[in-house]
């Protein structure tokens, strides 16, 4: 397999929400070629409320239907494979998204689709005296 995206006409750096890079255990189910199932317990490289990039060491197809299954809670949820490609570390990456976009099962929080460092309110939020600060990091100087 080349390392080269198999969405060729997808344009780069297009998101629909905010990705995260976060390990959740998986179990991946789904049809082989021949029609015969698989199961493949696997974790995830990043994560978004439409999906995820995870390794799968098994062969799938783009369009390819899959279940996942999040270990830690016992939710499946149905996915289709967008995009597959080399892993650095020699297991392919599979791009899968969700039939319907489900933050919830991952157990984080995503922030809403027009959220931006640049809006208003969170220039506001960062200018107030409660703004948490980072360990380490002073605040910027006004000149």
């Amino acid at each position: 397999m080349s390392s080269q995206n198999l969405r060729p006409n997808a344009p780069a750096n297009q998101r629909r929400t905010q990705r995260i890079l976060l390990s959740v255990a998986l179990r991946v189910s789904g049809k082989q070629m021949d029609g015969s199932p698989f199961v493949e317990h696997t974790h995830t490289l990043i994560v978004n409320a439409d999906g995820a990039l995870l390794q799968l060491r098994q062969a799938v197809h783009l369009n390819q239907p899959l279940y996942l299954r999040n270990v830690s809670t016992g939710e499946e949820e149905q996915c289709t494979v967008v995009d597959i490609s080399d892993g650095a570390s020699g297991v392919p990456e599979v791009g899968v998204e969700f039939a319907k976009p489900n933050s919830r099962f991952w157990r984080v929080s995503f922030p809403p689709a027009d959220w931006s460092t640049r809006s208003p309110e969170a220039k506001r939020y960062a200018a107030s005296p409660h703004a948490v600060q980072v360990p380490g990091k002073l605040p910027a100087s006004k000149k």
